[in-house]
């Protein structure tokens, strides 16, 4: 069974990749993130049920501790919480990865997911082996109207993809369109 010291290291991690989000919210992707693997599942109940016996605390108390992290600050239990701006962690998230990558070239992957009659989903994957690793994405309401360029380029902008952007690895990511500037994507700054 893991210990509070991988849970520990783990967050560590974490805050050396992701330097924008906060100690409780590094601590609580930490233990998502763990969990998720741990478990094996993504379910709620299945990472809190783990994690509660790794971190040995009630469950009901993970529970809540998960659940709140995704919740936007006024509906967080109380006075100094946070919403957690997940954009500014997708160019550090795509550093990451990159930073791990073996080779030259890099495949992204651009995907619409509709979630029901709710959600829809834009996605910017790393494709590796077969499967896409998230790094941007966007949520917005299925039942309405709304053009998904500017949601795209939005994202893509907040990648860094276009132009040459180092990694700090000695590489660099290019975007193969001519309308890539080094002032932003397709032209806007």
């Amino acid at each position: 069974m893991h210990s509070q010291a991988s849970v520990d290291q783990w967050r560590t991690t974490i805050m050396q990749h992701l330097p924008e989000l906060s100690k409780p919210q590094a601590t609580v992707l930490a233990l998502w993130s763990l969990g998720m693997v741990l478990a094996r599942s993504s379910a709620l109940t299945a990472v809190s049920a783990l994690v509660a016996v790794v971190e040995e605390r009630k469950e009901n108390t993970i529970r809540q501790r998960l659940r709140e992290w995704y919740y936007e600050a006024p509906a967080k239990r109380g006075a100094p919480r946070q919403a957690l701006q997940v954009e500014t962690c997708f160019a550090p998230l795509l550093g990451w990865i990159v930073s791990w990558w073996q080779g030259t070239q890099l495949a992204l992957a651009l995907d619409a997911t509709t979630l029901g009659a709710c959600f829809v989903v834009l996605a910017i994957s790393v494709v590796y082996r077969g499967c896409a690793i998230p790094v941007a994405w966007v949520i917005l309401p299925a039942n309405q109207k709304h053009a998904w360029r500017g949601e795209w380029l939005r994202l893509l902008r907040c990648c860094a993809v276009c132009g040459a952007w180092c990694l700090g690895t000695g590489r660099s990511l290019s975007w193969p369109t001519a309308g890539c500037m080094p002032h932003g994507c397709f032209g806007a700054s």
